[in-house]
């Protein structure tokens, strides 16, 4: 698929890629075929899977088409490794473009990013509330307020549609349907039930909801 590149960010190693057909994929580094410099508006050509561009290459030397079929492409990208993809960019994914996307797949890998960023930045937000609440009070010597915690409420409330899809996402591609989600939300079950959808591997073939996420290694 031919697309251009939309934004790359250096140092952080995720960017976009506009595709043809409107929609846009995530890519890391790693996905160039050979390295080249990236720059905004760069017309490229890639094989797009799941929502994430690979087999990137610059669309002036794209002319000949690759060995292999798209399909052997396809295939070839779902069982290999996106090792190159930093935790940091499936938890931007989450948050940005997947946001309220309640169809396709997500790996264990793209499943614990989220959550393990969501829980650094609550702490840290919660932290930065306490020493604003501190502060405001006078460190004892006034009244008590809670106004600092409002940071961390907002964040909590933008997370929350964001990680209801990431958890349907999650099911789907362990070949669950998407309202088992509704156990991770029950006092008795949640815990347990949000445990079990992030431990159990991908189904390693395409479902009803998708092919296999990248990254995923048969």
């Amino acid at each position: 698929m031919r697309g251009a590149v939309f934004h790359y960010d250096k140092d952080h190693d995720y960017g976009y890629i506009n595709g043809v057909d409107g929609k846009r994929y995530i890519f890391s580094r790693g996905d160039l075929i050979k390295d080249m410099p990236l720059a905004r508006g760069m017309l490229v050509e890639f094989t797009p899977d799941d929502g994430t561009a690979h087999d990137i290459v610059a669309a002036r030397t794209a002319a000949a088409p690759p060995s292999g079929s798209p399909q052997q492409h396809s295939r070839a990208t779902e069982n290999r490794s996106s090792k190159s993809m930093g935790l940091w960019a499936y938890f931007l994914r989450a948050v940005g473009d997947d946001y309220r996307n309640f169809t396709g797949r997500a790996s264990r890998k793209e499943f614990w990013a989220f959550f393990l960023w969501f829980y650094v930045l609550f702490g840290a937000l919660f932290g930065f509330g306490i020493l604003l609440n501190l502060a405001i009070s006078g460190f004892d010597d006034g009244p008590r307020t809670s106004i600092g915690y409002i940071p961390v409420l907002l964040f909590v409330l933008a997370a929350i549609l964001p990680s209801i899809a990431l958890v349907v996402r999650r099911l789907h591609d362990i070949g669950l349907t998407g309202w088992l989600v509704l156990l991770c939300y029950t006092p008795a079950l949640g815990a347990v039930a949000f445990l079990v959808f992030g431990l159990l591997p991908s189904q390693f073939r395409e479902n009803r909801w998708g092919s296999m996420p990248a990254g995923v290694t048969v």
